[in-house]
């Protein structure tokens, strides 16, 4: 099995490798870059000992499969079976740049949320397009599991070329699920869950046709006891009725969430990595302990590597499984083009969305209207841009509206083609 990881040069690719170790359905990984020095202290990392800690499973050696590396994308994708897309266009400095322009202008500057995440989305949908077309060219049996954020967008918009063959992943739906069957004290719960990547309610926890939700409401010490309890607060959350995802926190406490600027920490962090100043491990512990750090809880082992795992067995061994992710349809209040975040099941044949509640008026109506913005990011004109930033329900002028996005033209390279 081939598997080649685009953006093969990312601080988090040593994750997918450990993962891989022992596993033993991928025999080759490629990694894939435009920048070689990147690729070459990733490959750095591979070689290297494994880090204290890590876990290979009983019976297994720990030699994982054959890695090679190359700056060519069509070389890279020649026989590839699977296709992680996990490129960041602009970079960490991008990144850094969509924050503080925001930020500025007295707006949230979250990556994937708001005039971040538009400004990211715009820079990201021309070359994630490029990539589907190329993967439809040179591997169209590839299956491609999107990484990319904004991870909605980013995989409607390769879906226009890859149809079913693109799927997006995230493992924050994935984290919340667990950490709630751990508040309830249960196992193999199913889980109603609905929305839009980073945008997602959790509706009901079945245990055979039991609704364990409404108990969890109304426990607040097992509210207390997980991340989304203590970050939404427990009479908030009876008020929804739902459980929101942790993102949605930059829309219901988008006051409290206004000084976040990750982009900027991350880029510092990384140099020194990149820069041979520190070794991975230390920064990877680093990161983690410093993600959403007031109220973050450990995933313990199922982080987006392990769900992607996941989804390439039950592919490519047909082994049925029910996973939360990014696919086309799903949702009544959407179309059926429209990329959303249900559960799935998945097997040979690829992901189907499984039937879900239909979402409350107040999330429908958050999830139509984001929507909307990503199909006017799809569109890639300056008109429609605008009207992306002036729409957002997180951007509060359509004055700031416009010089956002001028800004962001200005300070952006790859915004040229918006002029």
């Amino acid at each position: 099995m081939r598997l080649v990881i685009l953006g093969g040069g990312g601080f988090r690719v040593p994750l997918v490798h450990r993962a891989l170790m022992g596993d033993g359905l991928v025999d080759e990984l490629v990694l894939h870059d435009v920048d070689a020095a990147r690729l070459a202290r990733v490959r750095e990392v591979l070689a290297g000992p494994p880090a204290p800690g890590s876990i290979v499973p009983r019976g297994t050696d720990n030699s994982g499969p054959r890695v090679s590396a190359t700056t060519d994308l069509e070389e890279a994708l020649q026989g590839a079976d699977f296709v992680f897309s996990a490129i960041r266009v602009g970079g960490l400095a991008g990144r850094a740049i969509d924050e503080q322009v925001a930020h500025a202008h007295g707006v949230l500057g979250q990556e994937t949320v708001g005039a971040g995440g538009i400004a990211y989305g715009l820079r990201t949908v021309p070359v994630a397009r490029e990539i589907a077309r190329k993967v439809a060219l040179v591997a169209p049996e590839a299956w491609v599991i999107n990484f990319t954020n904004p991870a909605g967008l980013v995989t409607e918009a390769m879906a226009e070329h890859l149809g079913d063959r693109v799927i997006g992943i995230c493992d924050s739906p994935f984290g919340l699920c667990r950490r709630v069957e751990r508040a309830l004290g249960v196992e193999n719960a199913r889980f109603d869950y609905a929305g839009l990547n980073h945008l997602g309610w959790l509706q009901g926890v079945y245990l055979d046709d039991e609704n364990l939700l409404p108990r969890l409401l109304d426990d607040p010490e097992a509210l207390r006891s997980f991340e989304e309890g203590r970050l939404f607060g427990a009479e908030w959350l009876r008020a929804l009725g739902v459980i929101p995802n942790e993102y949605l926190h930059y829309y219901y406490d988008t006051r409290e969430a206004m000084g976040d600027d990750r982009g900027a920490f991350l880029l510092r962090q990384q140099k020194r990595f990149y820069d041979g100043e520190v070794d991975w491990e230390t920064t990877r512990l680093e990161r983690e302990a410093t993600y959403m750090k007031q109220e973050r809880d450990s995933l313990e082992g199922g982080g987006y590597e392990h769900v992607a795992l996941k989804l390439m067995h039950a592919i490519a061994n047909d082994e049925r499984a029910t996973l939360i992710l990014n696919v086309r349809g799903g949702l009544s209040t959407l179309d059926s083009r429209a990329v959303v975040e249900v559960p799935c099941t998945v097997d040979k044949r690829g992901a189907r969305p499984n039937p879900v509640s239909p979402l409350p008026d107040h999330a429908a109506g958050l999830v139509q209207t984001i929507k909307a913005i990503d199909r006017l990011v799809l569109e890639g004109t300056y008109p429609a841009a605008l009207k992306a930033f002036g729409l957002h329900p997180l951007v509060d002028s359509t004055k700031t509206a416009k010089s956002l996005l001028d800004t962001y033209v200005d300070r952006h390279p790859e915004l040229a083609y918006l002029r």
